[in-house]
């Protein structure tokens, strides 16, 4: 990741501190002319270049994300509650997603898994795709109205 400016490093920390504390987040993907939302659970690099999360292949996310090459996931900390429609954040990562193979889906299995633990046998699987979301950017959205965007450049 390139040498972030100090705001730049706000966000980042604001953008990492919301990942660490989550672990399931909304995977956006569009295919057959409709979008589709689901859930999935994430692990992710610290320099927030990349995020992994794991499917079936024979999943409608997983023919969306092959069609289109790119997705979106949503991270909140909402909490279900009327307060959170102006204390709770929100981060949306964009950018290409692409399925992992050979030695570095090995590695982005080991992150996942130790995040995850009760997913190592999924991850494991043969019939399961072990994806990896290259972020371009992060859109951060607090107190309702704040929005700041994090460019990740390669």
């Amino acid at each position: 990741m390139r040498r972030l400016q100090e705001r730049e490093r706000e966000i980042a920390a604001t953008v990492l501190g919301l990942l660490e504390t989550q672990h399931v987040g909304v995977l956006g993907t569009y295919g057959s002319g409709s979008p589709y939302c689901s859930l999935v659970g994430f692990s992710f690099e610290p320099g927030l270049e990349r995020l992994y999360f794991a499917t079936t292949r024979a999943t409608r996310k997983y023919a969306n994300l092959s069609e289109t090459g790119r997705v979106a996931l949503l991270v909140d900390n909402r909490a279900n509650r009327e307060e959170d429609l102006h204390e709770a954040s929100a981060l949306t990562a964009v950018g290409p997603v692409r399925e992992l193979a050979g030695p570095e889906r090995e590695r982005a299995a080991a992150v996942h898994k130790a995040r995850h633990p009760s997913l190592a046998d999924f991850v494991d699987s043969p019939t399961t795709a072990l994806l990896a979301l290259d972020a371009e950017r992060y859109f951060l959205v607090r107190r309702f109205q704040e929005v700041m965007v994090l460019e990740i450049a390669p």
